[in-house]
């Protein structure tokens, strides 16, 4: 019994520190960010070659953005949300920043250089959305 009373007093302490964790790293500061994705459309034949991408375009972006970018994500398409149908995207990049237009001004003269790097990892034209992070 006192065993079995032991092992839940664990169980919660290790579920309580597991919460505790995950509320502090909630993206809540993130709000009024302005946030830049660059999504990669799955279609046949397209390759994305993604070790290129996280260590060498997207640091170089990342490079050109400076002290404006607060963070940026990397994430692979693994599925679609409805079961046998086709991947929405094969990839989608993130940069979240604090100003759009000292993001547009750092882009706009290393535009030519990016564009010029997406044959070291991709065959695919990225669709681009930028937003404002509300919550």
């Amino acid at each position: 019994m006192k065993l079995r009373l032991f092992a839940s007093f664990i169980l919660f302490a290790v579920c309580f520190a597991a919460f505790g964790q995950e509320k502090q790293t909630s993206p809540a500061a993130e709000k009024g960010l302005t946030k830049v994705s660059i999504m990669y459309p799955y279609a046949e034949g397209k390759t994305f070659n993604m070790d290129y991408y996280e260590t060498k375009h997207m640091p170089m972006v990342a490079k050109f953005i400076g002290s404006n970018l607060v963070k940026y994500t990397i994430e692979k398409g693994v599925a679609s949300g409805i079961p046998n149908q086709p991947l929405p995207f094969m990839a989608i990049g993130t940069f979240y920043v604090k100003s759009l237009s000292e993001y547009q001004a750092a882009i706009g003269p290393n535009r030519d250089a990016i564009r010029a790097d997406f044959a070291n990892y991709t065959n695919i034209s990225p669709v681009i959305l930028v937003s404002e992070v509300i919550k």
